[in-house]
């Protein structure tokens, strides 16, 4: 149940049950007032019996009658006034009646010959006649000391029982709200102050209400700050690593450019080893060069805040364009290189970006392939798969889309490879020729970088001693639905 439900049933049941309790307690009290005043008005009635024929003497009802006997039939228990037929009052043992001599026919015959029971006493008045002359009337007054002690203790009962009933009900919603509402979410802070303080946490029990879904949505959050802190740790083994390595990257030629302009300007060389000197500083500065547009580059990318511009072209047109200087380029290299394209819509892309993509694959494919070896570069869309592509490669494409696809022959690629090489820094083999060479490793995870900003992919497979780079870019969405 949920804690709001709870609390209205709660607050509910704390209203009803000390009414209820109170009306179960007058309904008892009253049953019992019933029955003793059943049994009172009998022994009340008896007393008055037993006076009626002592106090119907006419000889009573003048101003010179004796009331000594009447007297001794009185107590603070028990009063007797005598009137006249007029409302003199002959004789009266209230003291209250004892200062007024008279009171009025109208109170005096009110009620004859009716038993009147009120609170605090039993009444009783009667005409006295004699020869058929009405001679007065007498009242007798009952007081009702007992049943007032009871009413009085039975009050102070009630009170008590009440605030018993009031109690109970107070500890045991205290004792509920502990339980449901307080501990729970004592529980759940010292879990968010301890996890605050990265201590262990011991996972808390999900209830189906309001801390439930909290302790459930702390819960969630934990995990996913746990898995960004520990992303944030790897990450930062890998800057830290990126920076370490790049600084062994850029230490080398830096110290091959340092030694050779020393060389330079205090040696006496010819000018045939002047100009090799000169062009392997370039090329050990533009390697440099390279490495720190490399690092630029994936920096940018990795920002969540930077959005790359994509333009939409023409599929047959922009990807002809994008791997037409392959084949040419391969065979100045010592190469074989084999280019198709069969591509019919259109795409967003970056050209410039994915032209730098398809660099850094095509240029790793020099690096890993066997002078003399082929390279197969093509672009195309399903059905559209080429020849040569066999095995679980021609099993990959089932998106629609457009599909690039580099492949090599070299040495055997695993699968964990396969998954580690878009990984910054990653090398497959620290030894590589020097055809070809893009800086400290970081090209494939800038393809990757650059394929997540086009909603594309990027993944390698390896068969035998086969390595395809596989790149897939979505359709235009119209296109997509169409």
């Amino acid at each position: 149940m949920k804690i709001k439900s709870w609390l209205l049933l709660t607050y509910l049941l704390v209203m009803i049950l000390p009414l209820l309790a109170l009306y179960g307690l007058y309904v008892t009290i009253n049953a019992y007032y019933q029955d003793k005043s059943v049994d009172e008005y009998f022994e009340k009635w008896a007393v008055v019996t037993d006076l009626k024929d002592q106090l119907e003497h006419p000889s009573l009802y003048n101003i010179n009658a004796n009331y000594k006997e009447i007297e001794k039939l009185t107590s603070d228990q028990l009063m007797i006034t005598l009137y006249s037929p007029n409302g003199k009052i002959y004789y009266s043992s209230n003291v209250i009646n004892s200062f007024s001599s008279f009171e009025s026919k109208s109170t005096v015959y009110k009620n004859l010959y009716e038993f009147e029971q009120n609170y605090k006493t039993f009444i009783y008045k009667e005409p006295v006649y004699e020869d058929g002359e009405m001679k007065g009337v007498y009242k007798i007054t009952l007081i009702r000391s007992e049943w007032l002690e009871q009413v009085n203790t039975k009050s102070l009962i009630v009170v008590i029982s009440l605030i018993a009933v009031m109690l109970i009900i107070y500890g045991v919603v205290v004792y509920l709200l502990n339980r449901r509402l307080n501990k729970p979410a004592k529980r759940l802070m010292e879990q968010m102050r301890a996890f605050a303080k990265d201590e262990a946490t011991n996972p808390l029990p999900v209830t189906k209400d309001e801390i439930g879904e909290l302790t459930e949505s702390f819960q969630l959050m934990q995990q996913e700050i746990t898995a960004t802190r520990k992303k944030l740790a790897v990450e930062q083994q890998q800057k830290e690593f990126m920076i370490a390595s790049l600084s062994h990257d850029l230490k080398t030629p830096l110290t091959s450019i340092q030694a050779y302009a020393e060389s330079l300007r205090h040696g006496s060389h010819s000018e045939k080893d002047r100009l090799e000197y000169l062009q392997i500083i370039q090329s050990k500065s533009e390697y440099m060069k390279q490495l720190l547009d490399d690092l630029m580059m994936l920096t940018l990318l990795q920002s969540p805040t930077y959005e790359m511009e994509l333009v939409k072209v023409d599929g047959e047109e922009f990807f002809d364009m994008l791997l037409s200087d392959y084949e040419q380029i391969s065979r100045e290299k010592g190469f074989e290189a084999k280019t198709t394209v069969n591509v019919a819509g259109s795409y967003f892309v970056n050209p410039k970006q994915l032209m730098r993509v398809v660099d850094n694959i095509v240029a790793n494919a020099w690096t890993y392939t066997n002078p003399g070896g082929t390279i197969y570069v093509s672009a195309f869309e399903t059905p559209n798969i080429p020849t040569w592509s066999i095995g679980k490669l021609a099993e990959s494409f089932k998106e629609k889309g457009v599909y690039i696809v580099v492949q090599n022959s070299g040495a055997t690629i695993t699968e964990q490879q396969c998954k580690q090489m878009f990984d910054p820094l990653y090398q497959i083999d620290d030894s590589r020729s020097h055809i070809g060479e893009r800086g400290a490793g970081l090209g494939l995870s800038i393809a990757k970088q650059i394929m997540a900003k086009h909603d594309g992919t990027i993944t390698a497979l390896a068969q035998q001693n086969q390595l395809a780079i596989v790149i897939w870019l979505p359709p235009i969405e119209e296109e997509r639905n169409g």
